[in-house]
């Protein structure tokens, strides 16, 4: 909850999570009154939270958020495909525009989850293994899809820990405490433009101003676990006629497109 609670001071809209949001027994009545906090919607019934959610934004556009996590590789549990496929079209009844966020292990899973939400969603982004891929696009159907966005956090270590004691582990297989490394933050995640009015994730020539009725959004995974969502409309540019849809990674945050 505390770290929640900072990163929505740090306007984060929505937090979205995956194999690690049980580690602290706290959250497990914060996630009962805390709804821009979601835990994967595949989870069994009676789980604590919510998978899912409807936030608006300061423009008026209202923005559908799904959190699934994997079964390859992850534990046994409800269908992500089923699962997302039935929340997806749930929300479009109210909102064109709706955002997937995929905890999965492995590329071919995300892979078909993207295929299977091609132009029901407007974008699948894949999270959990901290490593950011380049296949960043948007498919045939209008839905924006990468398959992990990464993380936020140091790259001087081993996917967020300090590479001397994952080393460690790995030269002696002793248990050890993994540490969270410090050196080296570097904010990773993805940059989609979406057209308000269909709802499809739409691409142009980097430096391609945005069209007045498109909307932009961020995700970013962050170290130890859990990915999180800021959404924020906006309206960018007035001539173009088509928007961007591309990773982005910088050392000192967010850079302006183009």
């Amino acid at each position: 909850p505390d770290i929640a609670e900072e990163l929505k001071k740090l306007q984060v809209d929505v937090i979205t999570s995956g194999n690690h949001i049980w580690d602290k027994k706290e959250v497990y009545e914060y996630l009962g009154v805390e709804k821009r906090l979601l835990r994967p919607a595949n989870y069994p019934q009676g789980a604590p939270g919510t998978g899912n959610g409807i936030y608006e934004c300061p423009s008026g556009v209202k923005v559908g958020v799904v959190n699934l996590i994997g079964r390859v590789f992850m534990d046994s549990l409800d269908c992500p495909f089923r699962t997302g496929m039935e929340l997806v079209r749930k929300i479009k009844e109210t909102t064109p525009i709706v955002i997937v966020d995929f905890h999965a292990e492995t590329t071919s899973e995300k892979m078909a989850l993207g295929w299977h939400l091609d132009g029901v969603a407007s974008a699948v982004i894949g999270t959990h293994t901290h490593v950011q891929t380049s296949d960043e696009r948007v498919l045939s159907g209008g839905t924006a899809f990468i398959t992990d966005a990464g993380m936020t956090g140091p790259i001087d270590s081993v996917i967020g820990m300090r590479k001397e004691v994952i080393l460690e582990r790995f030269l002696t297989h002793l248990p050890v405490k993994f540490d969270v490394a410090t050196k080296g933050v570097e904010l990773q995640g993805v940059f989609v433009a979406i057209d308000t009015a269909s709802g499809r994730a739409t691409s142009s020539a980097p430096g391609a101003p945005s069209t007045p009725d498109s909307f932009a959004f961020s995700t970013y995974d962050l170290v130890p676990g859990g990915p999180a969502f800021t959404a924020r409309g906006e309206r960018r540019g007035r001539s173009a006629r088509r928007t961007r849809w591309r990773s982005r990674r910088s050392s000192g945050g967010w850079k302006s497109p183009g």
